[in-house]
């Protein structure tokens, strides 16, 4: 059975751009939310998000190009170059490389902006590129042609899963040796007056107007998410082309479940059910029991519902086991169809370290989330095999297994 490495990681992220800012952020529990500037939020309920900060597009796209494209493409196409760059910019054998990119909702900017100009202006007015900047598979199209990649490519559309489902999929894809290397990874940027305004009218947007302590998840007091833009692409490789070029091997991809809950479009299942399987899938996979798991980058949203039943899952799966558990989105927030890809890399990372990053905020645990929290401050541990988990509206689950190297 072929085997699949991580030799890339490329983080565009609100607490860094690039691999080793984005480690540095999250391992000194440095929170990247603040006061929305994408657009005025006066009048709104929610002025706090996690935002992308000095990110130019055009390093990594023509000018042209730039205006044609949604803010979420420019994301991927950074992170995916960050990622190529970071594995040391190998030699690509384009019809056997693959690109998979997840997004939750796509380019969102660019059909509000529609919106606006066909009611203000009419239908004339409406640019003919609306609809190639705002499909979901636009970022996976573009990544493939700023690379020239022919191999398999997927737009993966399973709302806060999407980009660990990517992962997934790629990673099967090359161990059914179907690619050498894949680009695998998520891109979102929501951060639009009909995003927040939707979301908050839903409940999901916490209230706390404390940017960098209104992220807790797991913490009694927490109310809900804050929403994030951003991208993280990760290069996966089969592991013998990987040693043979010399490449640094981050971590091994060894073990991916999916299923769904079908209970609920918004809320999971209360008994964590559909996260129980998909843990128990991915250890499956990966030939390993729940006691030689150390770590889990739980999907943590900072929810009452979402946070208590995958508690709940967690304590299931491994009972009376120690398993250390934080919560990237405590400081990164939550980056919807991109989390996945970013909380997979931070898992890699805690592998390759053997640092551990905290779940911030958390001030006063909730007896219904009882786990060994990493709480406030990154814990040195060398772990031989992590977690990453990711859930989606919709009731779908993914969770990656991957092994140190």
């Amino acid at each position: 059975m072929r085997r699949v490495v991580v030799t890339g990681i490329g983080p565009a992220t609100p607490v860094g751009i690039g691999r080793e800012a984005f480690w540095s952020s999250l391992v000194s529990g440095r929170s990247g939310i603040g006061a929305i500037t994408r657009f005025d939020p006066e009048g709104f309920p929610v002025r706090i998000a996690g935002e992308v900060q000095d990110l130019d597009p055009a390093e990594f796209m023509e000018a042209k190009e730039v205006r044609r494209t949604d803010r979420f493409v420019h994301l991927a196409l950074a992170a995916a170059h960050l990622a190529h760059s970071d594995s040391g910019s190998p030699a690509l054998v384009p019809e056997r490389t693959a690109v998979l990119m997840g997004t939750g909702i796509g380019g969102i900017i660019t059909l509000e902006e529609a919106v606006r100009v066909l009611v203000e202006r009419g239908p004339d007015r409406v640019s003919p590129f609306m609809v190639p900047a705002m499909m979901p598979n636009a970022a996976a199209g573009h990544v493939a042609m700023a690379l020239g990649l022919t191999g398999p490519n997927m737009g993966v559309v399973t709302a806060c899963a999407a980009s660990a489902h990517a992962i997934g999929e790629a990673f099967r894809t090359i161990r059914e040796d179907r690619a050498d290397v894949a680009f695998a990874g998520g891109a979102d940027a929501s951060i639009a007056p009909v995003s927040i305004a939707a979301f908050s009218r839903m409940g999901a947007l916490t209230k706390n107007p404390d940017a960098s302590r209104a992220s807790r998840p797991f913490d009694r007091a927490r109310d809900g998410f804050v929403l994030s833009e951003g991208a993280c692409v990760l290069v996966l490789e089969e592991e013998e082309r990987a040693r043979a070029r010399g490449a640094t091997v981050y971590a091994e991809i060894a073990g991916y479940g999916a299923t769904a809950d079908a209970f609920h479009v918004t809320q999971p299942e209360p008994e964590g059910l559909g996260a129980i399987a998909a843990m128990q899938a991915a250890l499956a996979e990966a030939g390993e029991p729940a006691e030689a798991v150390g770590y889990i980058n739980a999907h943590g949203t900072s929810t009452p519902l979402n946070d208590a039943a995958e508690a709940k899952a967690i304590r299931k799966v491994f009972g009376e086991h120690p398993v250390a558990v934080s919560s990237s989105k405590s400081m990164t927030g939550h980056l919807l169809g991109a989390a996945g890809a970013l909380e997979a890399a931070a898992t890699v990372l805690a592998l390759h370290q053997g640092v551990l990053p905290p779940t911030i905020n958390l001030e006063d645990p909730d007896p219904d989330c009882e786990l060994d929290h990493v709480a406030n401050a990154s814990r040195k541990e060398q772990v031989d095999l992590a977690l990453s988990n990711s859930f989606g509206f919709g009731g779908q689950n993914a969770v990656l297994a991957m092994k140190r190297s």
